[in-house]
């Protein structure tokens, strides 16, 4: 560059991004300014500002005076945007001393410094030196016309350097480095770290209170789904423990509950049906005591029960009726019969009274469930449930009296269900819960055939009187007070050991033995004769005749099977009535 021609001052690009301005007197020339273009293509701005033209005339050869030497980095700007603490050159003062400006905290924005933006730091390309081979040419001329000190100020597009490529066609890629603070605390890698991880793919990063918030969430779920299953665990010991038991007191496993409702044809379902209308009788005489059971025949109070039960109270005795609703009641006597072993009595002033259905005892069969109820043993309401076990037994019962008067003559139903003390006058129910016997009689081991009266135990052998029977002597007894027996008009033989019933000599009191216009008479039998069938059926004793006789009713025709003189012949007969056994 020639002295006369003018001095260029190249003012280098700071890694802060701030150019030194120098000021240019020109003489007779042109002041040009010119920036250095860094490693980013980008031009240092020229602080126009700074630049004093003295002297500078259109004929460019005005006086100037010497400016005054700025200090100016001898260093090359450090790519990485680290501050200037590079060695100085031999041919220039050692660099003034920097003194840091002041940090904000790490979040806070930084205000804008006032005036023209500062361009970001440039990278620095080396000046060639004008004694080194690769020199840079002087000042390009100013255009003719054109005002060297407005040109001056006005802003140059920056020169790259050779083999530089312009600004905007090099993609700008910061790198980790780019905002290290060298004055804040921590290292490079801890200064990125604290703005927020890299970041490969250029997703999004969460920020610490989100994670936070993400790590809360994730462990409010865990635990809910802890606690549901911790809850489902301890429920399912907790029952296990409360029903089994663990190291406590023993708890007993229970069967679940059944349906309340029962099969009409069960004995539960018999039970309720017949429950309401069995009573249980109390009766008090001058000499003795005893319980029985009754059942309701109808509306009107009448109630049927056995003889034996009622026969203490006698004339001046007392009878209580306790019913299953534990209301009870005094009764009195309607009438009774000692040869059928059947008695009615009657209570008053009580309402909503249950008849129970009367059966047909001929239907039955051997084999048929039955249940009978009762107060066995003064335990009133007592179910049990059996078969008919026979047919047809004759049973005699009674007979303490020394004429015989008091002797009953059963043609009795045989069952299994359990008779005891208590039951005689209790219904017989078959499975449709309807009356087909009333209980009266037990064989009772050691002591015979007796009615229940006694203390002996059931072994699975009752007796009930025939429905059929029992219900033409309680009409008897209620619309006359009494009943009547069929009879043949013969006395017999109680001693005979022949097989059949053999007729007697005379009669108790030294008369004919056939009673004379009897039954029997008209039909031609004679004393001595042994009846040996009724009916077809087999008779091996005196006692099975009458019963077999009292199965039917005054008026009915019998025929008869009679052995004279070791012939055999037939008789019909129609039965006559008698008031005494």
């Amino acid at each position: 560059m020639a002295a006369g021609a003018g001095v260029a001052v190249a003012a280098d690009a700071g890694a802060a991004g701030a150019a030194g301005a120098g000021a240019v007197a020109a003489v007779g020339a042109v002041a040009a300014v010119a920036a250095d273009v860094g490693e980013a293509g980008e031009a240092g701005a020229v602080d126009a500002g700074a630049v004093a033209a003295a002297g500078v005339g259109a004929a460019g050869g005005t006086s100037w005076a010497a400016p005054a030497e700025r200090p100016k980095p001898l260093h090359d700007p450090d790519p990485y945007g680290t501050p200037p603490y590079g060695e100085p050159g031999p041919w220039a003062p050692a660099p003034p001393v920097q003194h840091p400006a002041a940090t904000p905290a790490h979040g806070t924005a930084v205000p804008a410094p006032a005036g023209p933006p500062t361009p970001p730091p440039a990278a620095h390309v080396p000046a060639p030196s004008p004694h080194l081979p690769g020199a840079p040419g002087p000042a390009a001329p100013v255009p003719p016309g054109a005002d060297p000190a407005a040109d001056a100020t006005a802003p140059r597009a920056p020169v790259p350097a050779p083999g530089v490529p312009p600004a905007d066609s090099v993609p700008q890629s910061p790198g980790p480095w780019a905002h290290y603070d060298p004055w804040a605390a921590g290292s490079a890698k801890e200064q990125a770290l604290a703005r927020g991880p890299l970041q490969q793919t250029g997703a999004g990063v969460l920020t610490e209170r989100q994670s936070t918030r993400r790590a809360r969430r994730i462990l409010f779920v865990w635990t809910v789904v802890v606690a549901l299953v911790a809850a489902g665990v301890g429920g399912a010991v907790g029952a296990y423990v409360e029903r089994d038991g663990l190291g406590g007191d023993v708890r007993l496993p229970q069967a679940g509950s059944v349906p309340a409702g029962r099969a009409p044809d069960s004995v539960a379902g018999i039970a309720a049906r017949a429950l309401p209308s069995v009573v249980t009788l109390h009766v008090r005489g001058a000499d003795e005591a005893g319980t029985g059971t009754g059942f309701v025949l109808d509306a009107e109070g009448h109630i049927l029960t056995n003889n034996h039960v009622v026969e203490p109270a006698g004339s001046g005795g007392e009878i209580s009726v306790t019913f299953s609703s534990g209301d009870t009641v005094k009764a009195k006597v309607v009438g009774r019969d000692s040869g059928y072993d059947l008695a009615v009595v009657q209570v008053h002033g009580v309402r909503g009274l249950t008849p129970l259905p009367l059966g047909n005892s001929d239907d039955v069969k051997v084999g048929d469930p039955v249940v009978a109820i009762g107060a066995p043993f003064d335990l009133a309401n007592t179910v049990t449930s059996g078969i008919i076990s026979a047919k047809e037994r004759p049973i005699t019962a009674g007979g303490e009296k020394s004429d015989g008067s008091d002797v009953s003559y059963v043609d009795a139903l045989q069952t299994d269900a359990p008779i005891n003390p208590g039951n005689s006058g209790g219904p017989l129910l078959d499975s449709r819960a309807q009356v087909i016997g009333i209980n009266s009689a037990i064989r009772s081991a050691g002591s015979g055939t007796d009615s229940d009266g006694g203390q002996a135990g059931s072994i699975g052998l009752g007796f009930a009187i025939p429905v059929n029977q029992a219900k033409r002597v309680a009409e008897e007894l209620i619309n006359d007070g009494r009943a009547s027996h069929p009879v043949i008009g013969v006395t017999l033989d109680m001693g005979y050991s022949g097989d059949g019933a053999r007729i007697d000599d005379k009669s108790a009191g030294d008369g004919p033995a056939v009673l004379r216009g009897g039954p029997g008479e008209r039909a031609g039998l004679r004393a001595g004769d042994v009846i040996t069938e009724v009916g077809g059926e087999r008779v091996h004793t005196g006692e099975e005749l009458i019963v077999k006789i009292r199965a039917h009713r005054p008026g009915d025709r019998l025929r008869l099977t009679v052995e004279r003189g070791g012939t055999e012949r037939e008789v019909s007969l129609v039965l006559g009535a008698s008031e005494q056994n």
